[in-house]
């Protein structure tokens, strides 16, 4: 999907269908807009109801004040006027109430984007504008002055959240990266105190991958071509579950032993399609496609585990909280979580950068998953449905694990029933 050449109106129709629909905005709340060329604001109407808001419903207010559309624009135009007087390298403003960054906002606190690289890569520094009637002019001052001092995404106190960006999925993605981080935090603070990641830990989150030469493949097989498909359908799963976002989550899956399929760096997760997929064969990338950056691993572990046919990095909002604390993600708690998952090893943060030899050396057929600790979580498999298995498992256990922690101590499967289970599955 070619999103930055749709309409201005279509962008805001299609991004507030995301917001909606993951439950991030209410009928009646939440605006967008967007700075033309020509100095209009294309914003979403007042009183509309944003799970029904079509393209005619968009409002255009030109540069003179005139006002193009059947509806009212936004409440909230104000403070979208101001942040692009304020902030002239801006072109687009999202604004919503997802209930984790509601939560922080009525404590007065703002996420530590620390808690992963990619919040940090993606959001910076997460600003705050203290409290103004909504509506109003003095909110609009309040926020416009917290984005001058360089801020892209910014807190409004006992509100919501406010983000912005060169395109308005720029600010989609700042926005949906915000609130997994506040997700993750709320989630992590019910097991324990979050670990914030070191300047010298964000350094290398931002360092060069290598470049794989490229090869233009002379043919596309039957059997490659299926496997794009189930690639992507499983993938675009993984989204709606919110187990992978539109930036962050890389699947693979083996072709033979010398070639896997991946999906590709930079693009949104909900639309990738068949043909967007890179094909890799002998350390080589497919003709004009870039490769997830995590390529190297992957191709580490198909070189080293001939067994393993699938592999699936993402970022479960639950399963990661035990990845930013000091808590096991204990897998011995349901015979489904034990036969499915085994063990789940940790690895430290960094070693899927600086160390992949002894990331693969932690898989075995007896411990398919893997933490990496304040970043990732590594399901493998026999095949794609069956390390997607493992992830869907990993979330729902650990959402258990965390809803029953206000309840009572959690009582495991003892070693009697643990050897049981193993000589059922192993034989």
């Amino acid at each position: 999907m070619e999103f930055d050449l749709m309409p201005p109106r279509d962008q805001i129709v299609l991004i507030m269908q995301r917001i909606y629909a993951y439950g991030m905005t209410t009928t009646s709340g939440g605006n967008l807009s967007i700075l033309d060329d020509d100095g209009s604001i294309w914003i979403t109407p007042a009183g509309v109801d944003k799970g029904r808001l079509r393209r005619e419903d968009i409002v255009r207010v030109r540069a003179d004040g005139r006002v193009e559309g059947p509806h009212r624009p936004s409440s909230e135009f104000p403070f979208h006027q101001a942040i692009y007087e304020a902030r002239p390298d801006l072109r687009s403003i999202l604004h919503a109430h997802p209930p984790a960054l509601v939560a922080f906002s009525i404590v007065r606190k703002t996420p530590d984007t620390r808690i992963i690289p990619q919040a940090r890569h993606i959001c910076g520094e997460v600003g705050y504008a203290r409290y103004g009637l909504p509506g109003s002019a003095e909110l609009g001052r309040y926020i416009a002055e917290t984005f001058a001092r360089g801020h892209e995404t910014v807190l409004l106190e006992n509100h919501g959240i406010v983000t912005a960006g060169l395109h308005l999925f720029q600010a989609f993605q700042r926005f949906e990266t915000l609130d997994f981080c506040a997700r993750l935090t709320v989630n992590a603070r019910i097991l324990g105190e979050p670990r914030s990641l070191t300047q010298a830990q964000l350094e290398l989150f931002e360092r060069k991958r290598g470049v794989l030469e490229p090869f233009v493949p002379p043919s596309h097989s039957s059997a490659e071509k299926e496997l794009r498909q189930v690639l992507c359908e499983l993938l675009h799963r993984a989204y709606d579950q919110q187990l992978v976002t539109s930036t962050e989550g890389t699947f693979s899956v083996r072709l033979d032993a010398r070639s896997f399929l991946i999906t590709p760096f930079g693009r949104d997760r909900k639309y990738i399609e068949p043909h967007d997929l890179v094909l890799i064969g002998d350390g080589r990338a497919e003709s004009g496609k870039t490769p997830s950056r995590s390529v190297q691993l992957h191709q580490r572990i198909y070189g080293e585990h001939p067994g393993i046919g699938a592999i699936v990095i993402a970022h479960p909002p639950h399963a990661m909280a035990f990845g930013v604390v000091d808590a096991e993600l204990n897998s011995r708690t349901i015979p489904e979580s034990y036969v499915v998952l085994r063990g789940i090893p940790r690895v430290p943060y960094g070693t899927q950068f600086m160390d992949i030899a002894a990331l693969s050396a932690t898989l075995s057929p007896k411990t398919p998953v893997v933490m990496v600790e304040n970043d990732c979580f590594i399901a493998t498999g026999a095949s794609l449905a069956q390390a997607y298995d493992r992830l869907e498992v990993a979330e729902f256990s650990a959402k258990a694990l965390i809803q029953a922690k206000p309840l009572g101590p959690v009582v495991s499967i003892d070693a009697e029933q643990v050897k049981a289970l193993e000589q059922m599955v192993d034989g």
